[in-house]
């Protein structure tokens, strides 16, 4: 059985919808998160696909589906720290990114975005939403997910370390590499030992080995996607 694998979405629902149309065999996909357009709006794909949170979402519409309310077809919401059966696959997530200052809280008492749209106002965009701190993950979804033994595939949002990237710091041709890689990811990594991890966050295509897993950021849904063989993990990595 061959599985799909799609990164950061960001509202490209005609790309998904033209790679899932492309491969009517594949049973079901994976994405890494930041799948709402700017405008917080969701699609229904055409095929079954798995998500875990980014940081660019709509958080009441996650608080939805964690609810049991306003589902989409085949649009299916993968919980922090939850083990989900997904065909022949254990998959796991933690979505979200890092917040030192957040990491301690309860993911229940994770501050809502401030500012919210008055009655029959326009749709709240996500950029009015930036102060949403439902966007992190927290250290007991860490801890469940370090305890976690026999999963296929872990999905994070955020990169493990060593993940560099080059910021520009305002500077004339002055461009300074940092570490964007976070220490829990490694952290589960290291104990979790998946037989693949899939990340996003950074949209490019880096693969690599960590802590003895196969460990792969995927590119915008827009630009690359992957297939992987459920039994012996390779993939092939298509251009959308």
């Amino acid at each position: 059985m061959i599985f799909g694998a799609l990164g950061d979405i960001h509202g490209d629902f005609e790309a998904v919808r033209a790679v899932m149309m492309r491969h009517p065999e594949v049973p079901f996909w994976l994405s890494v998160g930041d799948v709402a357009a700017n405008d917080g709006t969701y699609a229904s794909p055409p095929a079954l696909l798995y998500w875990i949170k980014g940081n660019n979402e709509d958080f009441d519409f996650i608080q939805d589906q964690l609810e049991g309310r306003a589902p989409l077809e085949h649009l299916h919401y993968v919980p922090n720290g939850v083990v989900q059966t997904i065909g022949a696959l254990r998959v796991a997530g933690l979505g979200g990114t890092f917040a030192p200052t957040w990491f301690d809280a309860r993911a229940s008492d994770l501050p809502r975005a401030r500012r919210t749209p008055r009655p029959g106002g326009p749709p709240r965009k996500l950029g009015a939403a930036r102060d949403d701190k439902r966007r992190h993950f927290v250290r007991s979804e860490v801890e469940a997910c370090r305890h976690m033994r026999g999963i296929d595939v872990f999905l994070t949002h955020e990169a493990p370390r060593p993940f560099i990237v080059t910021d520009d710091d305002g500077r004339r041709h002055r461009h300074v590499p940092r570490d964007a890689g976070k220490t829990p990811i490694n952290e589960v990594l290291a104990a979790m030992r998946p037989r693949l991890h899939l990340f996003g966050h950074h949209h490019q295509f880096v693969a690599r080995v960590v802590h003895g897993v196969p460990s792969i950021c995927l590119d915008l849904v827009g630009k690359s996607y992957l297939l992987v063989d459920a039994d012996t993990f390779h993939y092939e990595k298509r251009e959308t």
